[in-house]
């Protein structure tokens, strides 16, 4: 059977496999579904974990067309036959990618360097270039030998043994600089114009500097903005154009020293930015790149000894050329080459042998699984299925176990394993926070010295850096940094906090969100007992753990994330790694550069300045209240767009305050006309909500002929509400129609203001919260549209939320006031009863600071602060939600410090299952002095209530009634067993065996927290029952 037979069959059992996981009246466990993908008999599967075997290219006849996924560059050698410098260290592009065949593609692409603009003084000319050139490389040069450890040119002074790094003993700063013997190649003269402030078109010229390297921009960018004098005339500074953009992150060069003091230059330890290099040869993320016949060079092992013109392979993919970056073809992604290439993915999970109440730490706990899922972007199921186990484990249906007697081994197999499949992205969920790190740290601790080698070129190191992220959208979290060579690191977390809202983001939570599966969920302190065990329990966490591997391949398809991130890639003009690592800034700027470079505009190198403070749009004041008439919503369309178009707000349209000097030669009608101009365009955010409001009132009333006087009751940024006191939603919409278009027609176009919705009833409450039936059309409401209240906001306990919503519904829906009133109170009432899940009352924030950050204590950062405290490996980090719940204090005690973790100390567990720390006004019991340490508790009658002097059942009162109240508890234990019994069976379904034990501790799972709390019922009742 060939290839193509084998992935047919392989796609038709796992669609079989996909419709049974979702067919609800033949539910399947994960094993099941396994097994129904095939069972893995290959003695031997590393066969199947290689790439298609590679077509032999002659560069000479035949064109390379690959998708390029990565793209970063690094420091190395001058190429002969390509362009760029012919001496000392130069930058070299690459591009990773993938073709349509499945191969992986490396491409070094040689010639371009960095460079940035400065305005040319007065009177230059052409022929002062090469003064100006010399100058200013003699001062940069200057420069670099005065700083004594080189910290401004990132120069080391090392060299490479056995994968570390040594000094050098011989050699000096100096000697060091001398290899970097020019760091001005060019300076030209071109005219540019300014992008910042209004120049009526005029071009002026600029000088143009091309520099050797990247890291050289920043010295010689301080040298002109500080004052730089070249020739003979005076010393002046110069503001740069472009001089931030790529090169203020870039790293160390390393000069190593090998073979009889032969010098080489290491390649980058971390990507320099290129968007740079992307934006002046039309590359953007995620598209196609041709090579055409004659343009390029194959690097082969053959040619190692064939001269030392020619480069050899440094990479592990299947094809590694290099070409002039003048001369490949980066085809836009439209028409056939919006396609995408068969991306392969490899999800993966690991499992920790923890110590009793101690998170996992990798310098002393065990890795005793690794589970592995591999994909091709566009197929229904994984094609190679593993799991890398310590120690024995009995065999799974539908994959591959692979037992190791030493940690060592396991690791270096997985290493190699890695290696071997050459994904070209990496997934997971937290893999980048914990799995990632853990292995990378667990192997250094076993001195698994080669494990590092995860990337895709062989002589580089993965290693790990710390860094804190912090955007106005995605609000400060701690991350880690890994350089993995070629490999696109795409956490699935990551991508879910930036894109959805949700209340957990654990992987149970979300799955169970999107797919509707849920997975057994165990505490890292049980897997040790697991491990412990036998072949059986091994073989229950490798299941659970390679659950937790293809969970995120299916979040990945069910939400086309990669797909999505793609196309995000290929329209903002970024590689695919900047969407997860940056914010949206860098996606503005490089579609900006596209724009301005179409029409030779240069953007200014501006520091950041304090301004006048943002003052938001204007919010009309809410007549506040319940509506039972049809409210109209009307909302312009694309306001910000429209009124930049409108007004001309542009950066090449700002007038400087110089420009305003001209200002007292403008006199009469010009002047009064400029300063309405003036004025309209300084206020128009706050007169286009105003002045809609004024004209929608002015126009429809009862003198105009209009049944009612039409009122505005609420207006926020872009639309306005509008009460036109009409009796039917159809009425209103034709209403709102007519009014659309005439205030649009008040406004200058393409400002449009357009009818949206209907709203029937309506509630508004405040600012920003209201709520309301939506109708587009007048026979039927669309959905229940809520803003800015507790069923849309994450910081509530779910009980808030659903008791809202439930109220909503029987007062909008149902048109019953008095019945919301009714099911409050019985709500209300179920909490006081402890008839409410404690489920419902678990409250999520997000830890955006640290405790002293916030302007007062908060329950969630202190909370975050005690757990830090007991163990800091389980702890929340920053950007993580943290679930608490509010337990019973004592009289003046804090609410940050009544904050608890769920569940989450056994002191904690009695209080928290009371249903009075939800309430406004907590009910607690005041303080008792020492003498309560000489009081005993004693029992009451189960009939009467009557205090006992002993511990039996009844008083003497009741004694004729104890064989009935007997048959009562005994009624309600049975209650309380079949209870337990159904969500035990639950539990067992969930998990895939009705044999094994229930160990699932899920935070996210309402089941868990019912099974917990009759599990404490159960056995309070069974001491009651002893009692008789």
């Amino acid at each position: 059977m060939d290839n193509a037979q084998k992935r047919k069959g392989s796609e038709e059992v796992g669609s079989s496999a996909k419709r049974s996981r979702h067919d609800e009246g033949n539910p399947r466990t994960f094993e099941e579904e396994l097994a129904l993908l095939g069972e893995v008999v290959d003695k031997d599967p590393a066969h199947k974990w290689s790439r298609p075997a590679a077509p032999k290219l002659n560069p000479s006849s035949e064109s390379l067309v690959f998708q390029q996924l990565e793209v970063d560059n690094y420091i190395g050698k001058p190429l002969q036959g390509m362009p760029g410098s012919k001496v000392g260290p130069v930058p070299i592009v690459q591009m990773y990618g993938v073709t349509m065949e499945g191969n992986s593609v490396l491409c070094h692409i040689h010639g371009f360097v960095p460079y940035f603009y400065v305005p040319a003084p007065s009177g230059f000319q052409q022929s002062y270039c090469s003064v100006f050139r010399d100058c200013l490389d003699k001062a940069v040069l200057g420069d670099m030998r005065s700083n004594k450890d080189v910290t401004q040119v990132g120069v080391m002074r090392s060299i490479w043994i056995c994968g570390k790094f040594s000094t050098f003993p011989n050699c000096s700063p100096r000697d060091v600089n001398h290899f970097i013997t020019q760091a001005v190649l060019a300076v030209d003269c071109e005219t540019k114009e300014s992008i910042y402030g209004y120049h009526s078109n005029r071009k002026i010229p600029f000088l143009r500097i091309t520099m050797a390297l990247p890291k050289l921009v920043a010295p010689a960018k301080r040298i002109l903005e500080t004052g730089f004098k070249y020739a003979d005339l005076p010393e002046r500074g110069y503001s740069t154009y472009e001089s931030n953009i790529d090169y203020e992150a870039c790293y160390n060069l390393i000069i190593t020293f090998i073979h009889c003091c032969k010098f080489h230059l290491c390649r980058k330890m971390y990507q320099c930015k290129i968007v740079r290099f992307m934006v002046d040869t039309s590359v953007v993320g995620c598209n196609w790149i041709e090579l055409p016949a004659g343009k390029y060079r194959v690097r082969s092992p053959s040619m190692g000894g064939s001269g030392k013109s020619e480069a050899q392979p440094v990479s592990h993919c299947q094809i590694e050329v290099d070409v002039a970056y003048d001369e490949f073809i980066s085809h836009s992604p439209e028409g056939e080459w919006s396609k995408v290439a068969p991306v392969r993915i490899l999800s993966f999970d690991i499992e920790c042998a923890g110590r009793k109440g101690v998170f996992p730490e990798p310098e002393k706990d065990s890795v005793i699984q690794i589970a592995n899922m591999v994909i091709n972007q566009g197929d229904k199921d994984p094609f190679i299925r593993n799991v890398f186990t310590l120690n024995s484990c009995a065999p799974i249906v539908g994959s591959h176990v692979l037992s190791y007697k030493r940690e060592q081994d396991m690791l270096q197999a997985w290493s190699d394993f890695v290696k071997k499949v050459d994904p070209d992205i990496i997934t997971g969920y937290n893999v980048v926070n914990f799995d990632l790190p853990y292995l990378l740290n667990r192997a250094a601790a076993l001195k698994v010295q080669s494990f590092s080698f995860l990337g895709r070129v062989r002589d580089e190191k993965s290693t790990i850096s710390n860094t804190v992220f912090q955007s106005r959208a995605y609000g400060k979290r701690e991350n880690k940094v890994i350089n993995i060579s070629g490999r696109v690191q795409f956490d699935l977390l990551h991508a879910l906090l930036r894109d959805y809202k949700l209340r957990s983001y654990t992987l149970n939570y979300v799955s169970f969100y999107f797919l509707q599966e849920q997975k057994e969920d165990v505490q890292h302190n049980i897997i040790t007992d697991l491990q412990n065990g036998n072949d059986q329990t091994r073989r229950r966490l490798a299941i659970y753990c390679m659950k937790d591997a293809i969970l995120p391949l299916r979040l990945l398809e069910k939400l086309m994330c990669l797909i999505n991130y793609m196309e995000m890639a290929r329209v903002t003009g970024v590689p695919l790694s900047y969407l997860l690592s940056r914010g949206q800034q860098i996606k503005v700027v490089s579609q900006l550069l596209r724009k301005s470079k179409e029409q030779d505009l240069l953007l200014p190198a501006h520091k950041a300045e304090a301004g006048d403070e943002y003052t938001g749009a204007t919010v009309i004041e809410p007549s506040k209240g319940y509506y039972d008439i049809p409210i109209a919503t009307l909302d312009f369309s694309s306001l910000y767009p429209s009124i930049m178009m409108a007004h001309n707000l542009c950066y090449t349209s700002l007038l400087h305050h110089s420009d305003l000097a001209n200002r007292s030669s403008v006199t009469g009608f010009n002047s009064d006309f400029l300063d309405r101009h003036q004025m309209s365009v300084t206020a128009f955010g706050r007169m286009m909500i105003e002045r809609t409001k004024e004209l929608v009132e002015e126009k429809y009333t009862v003198d105009n002929g209009y049944k009612t006087n039409a009122q505005v009751i609420y207006g926020d940024t872009d639309s306005v509400m509008v009460k036109f006191g009409v009796d039917s939603v159809a009425e209103s919409m034709e209403l709102g129609k007519e009014a659309a278009g005439y205030v649009s027609g008040h406004f200058i176009k393409p400002i449009k203001l357009e009818f949206e919705k209907v709203y029937f009833p309506y509630l508004l409450i405040s600012k920003k919260r209201y709520a309301g039936l939506y109708f587009t059309k007048a026979d039927k409401h669309d959905k229940m549209d809520c803003k800015g209240i507790e069923t849309v906001r994450r910081d509530n306990c779910p009980l808030v939320a659903n008791l809202i919503n439930s109220c909503l519904q029987k007062i909008l829906i149902e048109r019953d006031p008095m019945g919301a009133v009714d099911y409050t109170k019985q709500v209300i009432s179920d909490l006081l009863c402890n008839r409410i899940d404690i489920s419902q009352l678990v409250i999520t924030k997000e830890l955006t600071k640290t405790g002293d950050e916030y302007a007062g204590k908060q329950a969630h950062s202190e909370l975050a602060e005690r757990m830090r405290k007991r163990d800091a490996g389980s702890a929340p980090k920053l950007g993580d939600r943290v679930p608490y719940v509010i337990i019973a204090g004592a009289k003046g005690e804090k609410a940050y410090e009544k904050a608890e973790p769920i569940l989450g100390e056994a002191k904690a567990t009695s209080v928290l299952l009371k249903g009075q720390h939800t309430l406004t006004k907590t009910i607690v019991t005041s303080k008792v002095s020492k003498l309560a340490m000489f009081t005993k508790k004693r029992e009451t009658c189960l009939g009467c209530k009557a205090v006992l002097d002993n511990n039996s059942a009844v008083c003497k009162h009741c004694k004729p009634k104890e064989s009935g109240l007997y048959q009562k508890e005994i009624s309600h234990l049975n209650a309380l067993e079949e209870k337990f019994a159904r969500l035990w069976t639950q539990c067992q379904n969930c998990q895939g065996s009705l044999h094994a034990d229930v160990l699932c501790t899920s935070r996210d799972c309402p089941i868990f927290y019912m099974r917990k709390k009759v599990q404490k019922d159960l056995c309070d009742q069974d001491k009651l029952i002893q009692r008789f």
